[in-house]
């Protein structure tokens, strides 16, 4: 009897363990379910991955709750608080490695020149054309308009390189008249923008710069001579400048699925800087600047991410459209957990990839 009851529960722990996920560690009661997990949820090497235990997440948001709670996994809280890095969530060797490694994880400010040149209007617009910076990062500060002073209109600008050098900066001037100068956050005062540039001449200029002699129909992901665009909530950014620019080549903090919130929804600047760099922004009269370094220093952590390179990265790209097509239904599910995860790709293009040109 005791052995009887002994196979029943090793085929059962088999059972099991052939319908787990093999990234996300989700378990199912039958094969096709685990396949129609598979099917929808793009799991693939661009995910956040825990240090000790391997697992998937969606999110650093996802990865940090598995690590430090409000429910952790035991085993992994134990490690991560002994030898985990809480900025960029990684696991190190020993104690000494991780204080090594801390010392370069965690960001400061910087020295805050630029920010006090432009707290005095100067406008650094001289270099722009002669600039060859592939990426760039833009953020605005808005003043309020309208008869109760809520509607956000442009009237500061900074774009920087990735050396967090000042390209362009610049008071703008409205089109309409500004009712609320938000002063308290914006540091904005009227004779600030009374001899300022239009804003449809700075738009223009941007646009120019950024598009660096391609038409802007023509702009691709990769191989034009176009420039990536770099900010937060820049949707928000490029309307209250009226100006467009191709989505496939902007890249934004505010809807990047790892650092969103486990609700998909967006997190602050603010946030994702003490929480992604190690300090704070934001604090009283905000400056464009420290945003466009915020943001440039985000997108270049995540782009140094050392993921594994693919072929075919994108569920997207034809060569994956059939690899969970129906069809395939059969030959899925005698494929083992490991298999179906070695050919699911990412519905999300990895920031990782602007690094391989």
């Amino acid at each position: 009897m005791e052995s009887s009851d002994s196979l029943r529960y090793s085929k059962l722990v088999t059972f099991v363990i052939r319908n787990k996920c093999a990234a996300c560690y989700r378990q199912f009661n039958r094969m096709e379910h685990l396949v129609e997990h598979m099917r929808t949820s793009y799991h693939s090497v661009h995910e956040p991955a825990c240090g000790v235990c391997g697992k998937h997440s969606r999110s650093f948001e996802s990865m940090r709750e598995h690590l430090i709670g409000p429910l952790p996994k035991a085993e992994c809280e134990r490690i991560f608080k002994d030898r985990g890095c809480d900025i960029c969530l990684g696991i190190f060797g020993s104690r000494n490695a991780l204080r090594n490694h801390r010392e370069s994880c965690q960001l400061s400010r910087g020295n805050g020149l630029f920010p006090r040149m432009a707290n005095l209007g100067i406008s650094n617009d001289m270099r722009i054309e002669n600039n060859r910076s592939k990426v760039v990062a833009l953020a605005c500060k808005m003043v309020g308009g309208g008869s109760d002073g809520s509607l956000d209109l442009c009237a500061r600008v900074c774009l920087t390189d990735e050396c967090e050098n000042i390209i362009f900066q610049a008071y703008v001037k409205p089109l309409l008249p500004v009712t609320n100068y938000r002063y308290e956050t914006t540091g904005i005062r009227p004779e600030f923008l009374r001899d300022a540039m239009p804003v449809r001449q700075v738009s223009r200029k941007i646009q120019d710069f950024l598009c660096n002699g391609e038409p802007i129909w023509k702009i691709r992901s990769k191989g034009g001579r176009a420039r990536i665009l770099v900010g937060h909530g820049l949707d928000h950014d490029l309307k209250c400048l009226d100006m467009e620019y191709p989505a496939i080549i902007i890249r934004d903090t505010a809807e990047y699925p790892p650092l969103m919130k486990t609700s998909k929804l967006s997190n602050s600047l603010k946030y994702l800087t003490k929480a992604y760099l190690g300090y704070d922004i934001q604090n009283g009269i905000q400056d464009p600047y420290e945003d466009c370094v915020a943001t440039m220093r985000l997108y270049m952590r995540m782009r140094s991410q050392n993921h594994e390179v693919e072929d075919y990265p994108l569920a997207t790209d034809p060569q994956n459209r059939n690899n969970f097509a129906q069809w395939r239904q059969g030959e899925l599910e005698r494929m083992s957990p490991e298999e179906m995860l070695e050919i699911s790709r990412s519905d999300y293009y990895c920031w990782c990839l602007d690094s391989r040109g």
